[in-house]
């Protein structure tokens, strides 16, 4: 795993090396092994490596054998083995064993159309001398990040957005229809960022930049067809069972030590457990654990620590852990959070790359290909209350629902039909799945700046999601419609991101997925909903195929969810006093004031709440985080001639340069 960065000057003047080395290191947490620029008349590549596969000779930016192709790559293609072979037979020559030179040979045999043939999580950037042309391409599910801007002579791109602020002339303004998104869906929809002007090339997309023109494409999208066969539950488990094998067997290939992130939760069990059928060898795992019970899963780690025989190490969060590495986390993440939830996993990394390892496995992607996520119960239940809701009996229903949330459980009847909006008329909702979350989320809102909500006017944070919807969508199932949302939105921009390639890259750690293998999720799209969630029995074709797989104890456990403590991490209840002086800061009525996205009484009042113990509620939790982080993202990023409090950039500022827009783009 990798930092890339490149430039292409639209008005035909050279690259500049040095500005190339200073964007790549911004990056050299991702990539701390070795670092490369190569320059080509207009065009410059950049690139920090974390050396994996081929640890001599994989070094970047590589070039084909006449120099008429230089890439610069982020990620892993984990069938180059298989696609070596298939160019070689059609009379490729190599040089090298690894992946990276397999992507150039690919590009010469199939031109733009490469992609269709690899196997892994990638973001990279190729430019094609003959042609004149910046061919970029970013994975399927979006694992790797790839972000870019122009301004009026350079179109540039960079695996972090700190890399491309290195350039005087990019701006460093927040974009409140960014905030906006942010803070209705937990993430911005790309290709908008929380900056002004920078944008994020959507996951399953291409693009290239020719002449002064920039063009977009999807050349993947993953398709909710269920198979109408009469197949029984155990064929479709083994052929689930299969696939995962094979996409576990070929995250393992590394030529430096891999481990496993182990949570005490199916996903990551069943992860673990292949991992040890495949090396049959000695296995190091990985846990965070907690202090606080509520967050704590040390037992059942233990309990799958024992089963498989792993050798297993954790890290403990305790106390003001969390407060004393927020402003470090948010440095990476390079946008808002509304949970803390990434902190622990920032840890984590640390101990695994103070451990020695470079390659960890885990089980992101099965919540979202196989209805593994509460939201997607929740849905089930408010639909089958929604149909008749007047119904006493239905309505028990609810109480099933999220019951390590004490609070929700502590509500009376009438309001858990209300906080979960249990209304007929929602049926037809094409985001009935998502109404309570977004709805929730939209009220944190409130604590806007007058200014930001003003630019804000009119503007329908639903219809941006509206524009991402495919064709067919809404003749799926209620199961794949969710499903859907979750993949499109959640996993890309947070789960993947924010809880994941920012973390483990922070400390040079790689993250593989095979759970996000496109064939599992391709085979996964086509299992009937009726065994991803059988009533509410949440990923049951997962827990049929992983039978002799984990312990009794991990297929029985209720979902629960990871998180980790909010507010108080940041709050003392006990001595009513902030953990930080940063907090405090931040926080202060004169900083609210000064940087402007905020309203000053209104965050005030959040934290005198705050202090006194007294937020135990989701929305203020999320509110807390989501203020505290933004503050930080501003403190860390944002020009202070560019805060919201100052005059706002205006839009040809911030979309200066050359630009072909998509209609995906255009949406936005």
């Amino acid at each position: 795993m990798c930092g890339i960065a490149g430039v292409y000057r639209f008005d035909g003047e050279e690259a500049c090396r040095r500005a190339l080395r200073e964007m790549v290191a911004q990056l050299r947490h991702r990539g701390p092994d070795a670092s490369g620029v190569a320059v080509d008349g207009p065009v410059g590549l950049g690139h920090a490596r974390l050396s994996i596969i081929d640890l001599d000779l994989g070094r970047q930016p590589m070039h084909n054998r006449d120099r008429s192709l230089a890439l610069t790559f982020n990620g892993e293609i984990f069938n180059y083995v298989e696609l070596r072979e298939t160019l070689q037979g059609r009379g490729h020559w190599f040089q090298t064993r690894s992946d990276t030179e397999v992507i150039l040979h690919a590009y010469e045999e199939y031109g733009e159309q490469c992609v269709d043939h690899f196997n892994g999580q990638w973001a990279f950037a190729i430019w094609d001398k003959r042609r004149r042309r910046l061919f970029l391409s970013r994975d399927r599910f979006g694992i790797r990040p790839l972000f870019y801007t122009h301004t009026g002579s350079k179109f540039l791109f960079a695996s972090e957005i700190k890399s491309l602020f290195t350039h005087a002339d990019v701006l460093r303004a927040i974009d409140p229809q960014g905030l906006n998104q942010l803070f209705t869906f937990w993430s911005t929809l790309p290709p908008r960022t929380v900056f002004r002007g920078i944008r994020e090339l959507p996951p399953g997309h291409n693009m290239s930049v020719e002449g002064n023109q920039i063009q977009t494409r999807p050349y993947w999208k993953l398709e909710y067809a269920p198979d109408t066969e009469k197949r029984s539950v155990d064929d479709w488990a083994q052929q689930l069972l299969e696939l995962l094998a094979d996409a576990t067997r070929l995250r393992l290939r590394s030529d430096v030590p891999v481990g496993a992130y182990l949570s005490g939760g199916l996903d990551s069990s069943v992860t673990t457990a292949l991992v040890k059928r495949c090396t049959n060898n000695h296995l190091r795992t990985f846990s965070v654990t907690f202090g606080n019970a509520e967050f704590d899963e040390s037992e059942y780690q233990n309990q799958v620590v024992r089963f498989l025989e792993t050798d297993h190490q954790a890290v403990r969060c305790v106390g003001d852990t969390i407060a004393r590495i927020f402003p470090e986390v948010i440095r990476h993440t390079e946008k808002p959070v509304l949970r803390t939830a990434p902190a622990p996993l920032f840890i984590l990394s640390k101990l695994v790359h103070d451990e020695g390892f470079k390659v960890v496995l885990t089980g992101e992607g099965a919540d979202e290909m196989l209805g593994g996520y509460d939201i997607f119960k929740e849905a089930k239940v408010r639909r089958f209350c929604a149909a008749q809701p007047d119904s006493a009996f239905r309505a028990l229903l609810l109480q099933k629902l999220y019951p390590y949330m004490p609070n929700i459980q502590a509500q009376s009847l009438a309001y858990r039909k209300a906080f979960f909006r249990v209304r007929t008329e929602d049926l037809s909702n094409p985001f009935f799945s998502h109404l309570p979350r977004w709805e929730l989320t939209s009220r944190l809102k409130r604590f806007f700046s007058r200014e930001v909500r003003a630019e804000l006017e009119g503007h329908d944070a639903y219809a941006d999601v509206l524009a991402m919807l495919p064709e067919g969508y809404c003749d799926w199932s209620p199961l794949c419609q969710a499903q859907f949302l979750e993949t499109a939105i959640l996993m890309p921009g947070y789960i993947l991101s924010s809880q994941g390639d920012r973390m483990t890259l922070a400390h040079g750690v790689e993250g593989r997925f095979p759970f996000l293998d496109h064939r599992v999720a391709e085979l996964a799209a086509r299992i009937p909903p009726r065994l991803k969630m059988k009533a509410l029995n949440e990923k049951y074709i997962l827990k049929r195929a992983a039978r002799k797989l984990v312990p009794p104890e991990v297929l029985r456990r209720t979902k629960q969810p990871y998180r980790a403590p909010d507010a108080e991490s940041f709050f003392d209840y006990h001595s009513q006093s902030v953990r930080g002086d940063y907090v405090a800061e931040l926080l202060s009525a004169n900083r609210i004031r000064d940087d402007g996205v905020f309203h000053p009484e209104a965050v005030d009042n959040l934290v005198k709440k705050a202090r006194r113990g007294k937020v135990i509620g989701i929305k203020d939790n999320m509110a807390l985080v989501g203020i505290l982080s933004t503050q930080l993202l501003i403190d860390q990023f944002v020009d202070k001639r560019q805060r919201a409090g100052a005059p706002l950039a205006t839009a040809a500022e911030a979309e200066g340069g050359p630009q072909s827009a998509t209609p995906y783009e255009a949406a936005i």
